[in-house]
């Protein structure tokens, strides 16, 4: 194993199993013990700061925040974080996340977007069913992965990601607007196999990496505790997209940035 990366032999949920092969049959896997504890505190005491910061400044929008009982406003979420700070970007992409993500898809594979999830304990709201593709329209959909980096101990409590198994085979379903949530969107019910449905428990410092056609949710966090989570985008060089997915691609609009964050 070169140094910097993760050594995928035996670490699905299925025990001694390559990853790659839970993929490709599920939509997604789980790879604990990729980061750090180091590693994750590091990016989770920054993004607090920086989730904090922009609250108080009154930044972003209603996807941006989740109200406690008393109607305050809690972090939910930080957009962009690898323009924010190089911690972040550093972090993203590190050589042994894109040695994984490699290994997993069979092909090397550039950071397009990402965002921080915060999930704040007892209020931190839901997200319903749905494809990534739906928002990125790019193909092929076999070559644009998510990688889901825990920066906290992650069941079904605090707001676990949940998948229906085997939906990557999909095709890309309609979408449509969730009421008084514009921001989320999710396909139809009936096209939501309930019966196939697994959580994705990982632990701190782990990842979920799964499929742009997954279908995926996470219930509300109801217990006393943060649900913290770094999403990171990925494509490989031979996708194309229908909308400007690519065109805000981070090593399209920033290359020097890219490439000295990649570097580390």
């Amino acid at each position: 194993m070169i140094e910097g990366s993760v050594e995928v032999t035996g670490t699905g949920p299925a025990g001694g199993r390559h990853p790659s092969g839970d993929y490709w049959e599920r939509g997604w896997v789980v790879v604990n013990d990729v980061f750090t504890h180091d590693e994750v505190a590091a990016v989770k005491r920054l993004a607090m700061d920086v989730a904090r910061a922009e609250l108080e400044g009154k930044e972003g929008d209603d996807a941006d925040v989740d109200l406690d009982a008393q109607g305050n406003r809690m972090p939910r979420k930080v957009m962009t974080p690898f323009l924010k700070d190089p911690v972040f970007g550093r972090f993203a992409l590190s050589r042994k996340l894109r040695s994984l993500l490699r290994a997993i898809v069979g092909a090397p594979v550039f950071m397009v977007s990402d965002q921080i999830f915060l999930k704040p304990p007892r209020v931190g709201s839901a997200k319903p069913y749905h494809q990534d593709n739906a928002y990125f329209r790019c193909s092929p959909g076999d070559e644009v992965v998510t990688a889901w980096i825990a920066l906290d101990d992650v069941d079904a409590e605090n707001g676990c990601l949940r998948y229906i198994d085997g939906s990557h085979r999909l095709p890309v379903l309609d979408h449509h607007e969730t009421a008084g949530e514009k921001y989320n969107l999710q396909p139809a019910a009936a096209d939501i196999d309930l019966s196939r449905e697994s959580l994705a428990r990982v632990r701190q410092g782990g990842v979920v990496v799964h499929h742009s056609h997954a279908l995926h949710t996470s219930h509300a966090n109801t217990s006393s505790r943060w649900r913290r989570a770094y999403a990171t985008h990925w494509v490989t060089e031979t996708v194309t997209c229908k909308v400007g997915t690519l065109d805000r691609a981070y090593f399209a609009t920033h290359p020097e940035l890219y490439r000295d964050l990649e570097q580390h």
